[in-house]
């Protein structure tokens, strides 16, 4: 078997693996699969060296790249307007596993996206100061972005007798290129130990006050669900979003969770963990060896 086709054994392998951790609900190792798949094309489509492929085919690797990202995106944004649907994902399968010979038109309307978009699992944090330094030195201002998703933030709800109350106050958190991120905000979810919601998600509104490598939220969220009806092994995460204003669109720089043994009364620091969120808290990789934290106060209501 030639070099070449090898190689289009390994890109299909590799995206059969991507699509079967999707259907599982596997999505940390769909979005590994997805991005490292995306990076490989994309090697290949830049590169000026290789004569595998004619110009044609490697436009056609370089969409079929673009739809391995959107849909890593989808995954990533479970609240994305655009989401790129699996079942559209797998609709490419012939196309990757019979490149050299596919010659119909792509099946969606999409473009080849430009190199430094698609990373690795893992590498994305060296890009993004540079993207948001390039952002901050004229990709425009602000109010010419779309607007933000404001706050869904819920009501406390109503007090049952014997029954515990959880308010947590998100202060402000630790990031070291705090002062470049855009319209900042976090989404908080309560999941049980394979990673399903038990309360309805919640985003806190933008946050407007950034203080060298804090970004301060002063916001209370109500968590949805008494605190004795939590299942065991359940955690409350916090993922922190920004706007991308190169990408056109939210992306989740970090996150952080709190388990059940970490209910108290009082102040609270949680470490920050790489994207893409893991709400199964089976792949942990800390977003930085700075003492950056995410600092919250937590308020117990109890109906006596």
């Amino acid at each position: 078997m030639s070099d070449v086709n090898k190689t289009i054994q390994k890109w299909h392998a590799s995206f059969r693996k991507g699509t079967d951790f999707d259907s599982w609900g596997q999505l940390v190792e769909a979005i590994d699969e997805y991005q490292i798949l995306a990076r490989q094309l994309q090697k290949e489509v830049q590169s000026t060296n290789s004569s595998d492929f004619t110009e044609e085919q490697k436009k056609t690797l370089g969409k079929f790249a673009t739809c391995l990202e959107m849909r890593s995106a989808s995954l990533q944004c479970t609240q994305s307007k655009e989401e790129f649907k699996l079942e559209d994902l797998k609709k490419l399968e012939p196309i990757i596993k019979n490149i050299l010979t596919y010659n119909k038109e792509f099946p969606f309307d999409v473009q080849p996206v430009p190199m430094r978009k698609i990373l690795a699992p893992g590498e994305e944090e060296n890009l993004e100061l540079e993207e948001e330094e390039d952002a901050a030195a004229g990709a425009g201002s602000p109010e010419a972005f779309p607007p933000r998703v404001p706050g869904t933030l819920l009501p406390r709800l109503p007090s049952e007798p014997r029954m515990t109350l959880l308010t947590i106050k998100i202060d402000k958190i630790g990031l070291k290129d705090a002062g470049q991120c855009i319209d900042p905000y976090m989404t908080i979810s309560v999941k049980d130990l394979n990673g399903v919601d038990l309360n309805p998600v919640q985003d806190t509104p933008v946050a407007t006050r950034k203080e060298d490598t804090y970004i301060h939220f002063s916001v209370d969220v109500e968590i949805q669900r008494h605190v004795e009806r939590l299942p065991k092994g359940a955690a409350i995460f916090f993922e922190f979003k920004h706007y991308k204003p190169k990408k056109r669109f939210t992306s989740t720089k970090c996150f952080a969770f709190m388990e059940m043994d970490e209910i108290k009364p009082g102040p609270i620091v949680i470490e920050l963990y790489k994207k893409p969120t893991d709400f199964k808290r089976k792949k942990l990789q800390l977003l930085t060896k700075k003492p950056l934290y995410l600092h919250l106060h937590q308020t117990l209501h109890k109906d006596s």
